[in-house]
């Protein structure tokens, strides 16, 4: 079959759904990955093919304003994404679209070509009621004039596309079908989630082997892996805390990941027991780490439980607060803020890893999580019925 992902160029949006696209590929489908072209190496590594259309989303950590200017930014990709799909899959339609949350296009082109489509979700998805738990957000919203352009201009996109329905909220929130890519523990209301529409696989993590190599050093007792994912890194001083905090902690040994706006001359000496990178493998490291200090992104977040890691979260934007109370209402980590002082980071780095109940917590949720379900298998079905 000709499978056909459309997703946008974030690690967050492509990592939790590329080693599907792996075993699509070898299992003999033809799978195209329509995204941006700077992420040609990532796509061909899994064995798709790139159809490209160039993204207007910031790149970095160039995301001024708030929520209503984010989701602005979203929909003015989409609505630029939309024709370079139409163009690209003109001539070379699929059995089926898969999507990520902010390909919504290919939602629009399965439906005008009649073909079938499948969500995969990086993040939690709606639940029975969801309309009306969201509904004081979305009045507020709608209150602000740049909230009533963002839904009127939504909903006349949709108009203009002949979408099913023209509601912006029921058609990002209600796919036809869809996977969920994280643990069910991360999901908010997961009772109340139809799951005749979704079903929950988890992360599919895969070994990641384009993503380089890390081995722990024989003479380190403990690893930490301290990273703020890839958007919101910009913090010197807070990463000079973390060498301040770790740094002659004995026994540790610490991977510090401070992204592409920080110049490693900033942070002062380093000590040999501290690795400073702007990039990681970060799943690598995982598997080998004693403790993760994360910024609460739904992927880290994600992995770390996969992997069984006590988790530090330092949440700094999104869904990254709602996703460290969570972790910590799992029993498997202590939620910071990147204001903390030298002192009380390693404080709370020593009471998170002796807690024997946070390690207990942390391997049960891991094991658990290791047991998913063939994703592969459920697309092919999917793109077979036709529905």
């Amino acid at each position: 079959m000709h499978i056909a992902m459309v997703s946008i160029p974030f690690p967050g949006h492509v990592n939790p759904s590329i080693e599907i696209i792996r075993d699509l590929v070898g299992r003999g489908h033809r799978v195209t990955y329509a995204n941006d072209p700077t992420w040609r190496d990532q796509v061909e590594a899994a064995g798709a093919e790139l159809k490209e259309y160039r993204s207007t989303l910031p790149r970095g950590d160039d995301w001024a304003g708030d929520a209503i200017d984010h989701l602005t930014l979203f929909l003015d990709d989409a609505i630029a994404m939309l024709p370079q799909l139409r163009a690209a899959y003109q001539n070379d339609r699929p059995d089926i679209f898969l999507y990520d949350i902010a390909g919504a296009p290919a939602r629009l082109l399965a439906e005008e070509w009649s073909i079938p489509s499948m969500q995969l979700s990086p993040t939690f998805v709606a639940w029975t009621g969801y309309e009306q738990d969201m509904a004081p957000m979305v009045e507020q919203m709608r209150a602000d004039p740049r909230g009533a352009d963002y839904y009127r201009r939504f909903t006349q996109w949709l108009t203009e596309q002949k979408s099913s329905t023209t509601d912006s909220t029921a058609f990002m929130a209600h796919p036809a079908q869809g996977l969920v890519l994280i643990p069910k523990q991360m999901q908010p209301n997961a009772d109340r989630v139809d799951e005749s529409v979704f079903t929950f696989v988890g992360p599919i993590l895969g070994d990641r082997d384009d993503q380089g190599d890390w081995t722990r050093p024989p003479a380190a007792e403990n690893v930490l892996l301290v990273s703020l994912g890839s958007t919101f890194t910009d913090h010197p001083e807070f990463y000079r805390n973390c060498i301040r905090a770790f740094g002659d902690l004995p026994g540790w040994h610490t991977v510090l990941q401070i992204g592409r706006f920080v110049d490693p001359a900033v942070l002062g000496e380093i000590p040999d027991s501290v690795e400073v990178h702007t990039w990681v493998p970060q799943l690598r490291i995982l598997g080998q780490a004693d403790a993760f200090l994360t910024h609460g992104g739904m992927g880290g977040s994600a992995e770390g439980l996969y992997c069984g890691t006590p988790m530090l979260v330092a949440p700094q934007a999104a869904d990254q607060f709602g996703n460290a109370d969570i972790l910590v209402e799992l029993g498997v980590a202590r939620r910071i803020d990147t204001a903390i002082t030298a002192a009380e980071l390693r404080q709370a780095l020593l009471d998170l890893v002796r807690d024997p109940a946070v390690r207990s917590r942390s391997v049960e949720i891991s094991d658990r999580l290791k047991q998913n379900h063939d994703a592969a298998t459920l697309i092919e079905n999917a793109a077979a019925a036709g529905v």
